[in-house]
């Protein structure tokens, strides 16, 4: 019998070993970031077991760029190709006209000139404007969450989903499985019985667990009517109006009108396309009333299918572009190792460099590791705020004085190498003023981290930050 358990023990450890090192292997040969490659390695050797199962879900480079061919990419681009823009003729320094040519090139999504834009800071706005412009819908809605609520908030945008496709107004809805994982099935199998075609994006289920689990669509995008578009941070959830566990949530997102609806819906058909795998159940797309209102915005997507990190680099430009301030919104920051050599260059060059995060975040795990970067900020001269009355969720990046982004994309890996995310660009001198007014207001919520308090942080703290950086580029 102990003869039997001896070569049983050597037989697990045998295969054990063997999992190991061919998964070492094979993710050596796919010749992927070898930071992150490193963190892989990192997790197989010292998380016994865990690590071997953790890297089967999470870790595999699924071969998924056959999903959105580029014939389905060119006939969705040619629907909602606009105007073409004469840069020389926008009022846009160099360096924003550079990053124009950036995203138009990594993205089907040109700039627009004619656009408004509505700015929400409180979730009680948002949803009492979006809910407001799905009751008013004619003849379509086409909405896009990562996380869709089975709670008061999201049940009551369902009964009016649910209500006007009784009504015949076409709702189509995309939530990302894993997102939503805590809905009931039953809550989006009544909207299917009312007639919303609702699909949830890349179902994770046996046994395609491991190649889905690690892409998630994290973008949140709503079209009603082909005229009035929403994007943003803020997901379907109750959080967003009442806090979670008496601590506030406080996330950004937009109301546009204009050419750039014309985007959002071609990200929506795409992301429909990628599910369906089929052109023929495409959503429509619908002229768009063109404003007056002359407010540059260009929309940029990005995934696992690309050949490019599209938002890093956008984001990457933009920073190294900067010439008088970069202030950063984010719940996470595990920056690419050239985005925080980006933010320190700009700071030692005596450019306003500022990053707010919050100070208990929603993962303790992540906290940790964006508390990891902390002192390679403060020592190049960064300022980092720390937001006290709870989390702060919003994506934003205020640049110089006339540019902004926002929308789905973290500043950390996952967004930008594993997530489908989508981010507005605005090149506007008053959305800038609006976003820094919003960012300074956030600023007296919070706490300014100074480099002698950072260094007398307790030894434990110290000890979890530095483990868990060793596995940044893989959470």
């Amino acid at each position: 019998m102990a003869i039997t358990l001896q070569l049983l023990y050597i037989v697990l450890w045998a295969v054990y070993i063997v999992s190991v090192v061919g998964s070492i292997i094979v993710m050596l040969s796919e010749n992927r970031n070898p930071i992150r490659s490193l963190a892989w390695v990192i997790a197989l050797i010292f998380l016994p077991v865990v690590g071997v199962i953790f890297y089967l879900f999470l870790g595999r480079s699924p071969k998924v760029q056959h999903m959105m061919n580029r014939r389905s990419k060119r006939r969705i681009a040619s629907a909602v190709k606009t105007e073409r823009v004469d840069l020389d003729a926008l009022s846009l320094p160099p360096q924003q006209k550079l990053l124009v040519k950036l995203a138009s090139s990594l993205s089907f999504s040109p700039l627009t000139v004619h656009n408004t834009l509505d700015i929400y800071s409180e979730g009680s706005a948002k949803f009492d404007a979006l809910k407001e412009d799905l009751r008013r819908a004619e003849s379509s809605i086409y909405l896009q969450y990562y996380i869709f609520s089975d709670d008061e908030t999201g049940r009551e945008i369902a009964s009016i989903l649910k209500e006007k496709a009784r009504a015949g107004v076409t709702v189509k809805v995309i939530y990302d499985h894993v997102g939503s994982f805590s809905a009931h099935n039953r809550f989006f199998r009544d909207m299917r019985r009312a007639g919303v075609d609702v699909h949830p994006f890349f179902r994770v289920t046996f046994p395609q667990l491991a190649n889905r689990i690690n892409w998630r669509n994290h973008r949140k995008i709503v079209v009603i009517d082909g005229r009035v578009g929403y994007i943003g941070g803020m997901n379907i959830a109750s959080r967003y109006l009442r806090g979670q566990e008496g601590r506030v949530w406080r996330d950004t997102h937009f109301r546009v009108t204009g050419e750039i609806v014309k985007s959002l819906l071609a990200s929506f058909a795409l992301d429909w396309s990628f599910m369906n795998q089929s052109l023929e159940n495409l959503p429509p797309l619908p002229e768009v009333t063109v404003p007056s209102t002359v407010l540059g915005m260009q929309l940029v997507i990005s995934g696992p299918t690309d050949p490019w990190h599209s938002l890093s680099l956008c984001f990457l430009k933009a920073i190294s572009s900067a010439r008088k301030c970069v202030y950063i919104q984010t719940p996470y920051f595990l920056p690419t190792e050239a985005l925080l050599e980006a933010l320190q260059t700009a700071a030692l060059a005596q450019v306003d460099v500022r990053v707010m995060i919050p100070r208990v975040s929603d993962s303790k795990v992540i906290r940790y590791a964006s508390f990891s970067y902390v002192t390679q900020l403060l020592n190049a001269g960064i300022k980092v705020y720390l937001y006290e009355p709870g989390m702060l969720h919003s994506k934003n990046m205020i640049i110089d004085d006339d540019l902004v982004t926002s929308g789905s994309t973290n500043f950390d890996f996952r967004s930008f190498e594993n997530n489908f995310e989508s981010n507005l660009f605005i090149y506007s001198r008053r959305a800038n003023e609006s976003m820094r007014s919003i960012f300074f207001a956030d600023m007296k919520e919070c706490r300014k981290v100074t480099l002698s308090e950072w260094h007398h942080r307790p030894l434990f703290q110290r000890f979890m930050e530095s483990t868990v950086r060793l596995l940044a580029p893989i959470l």
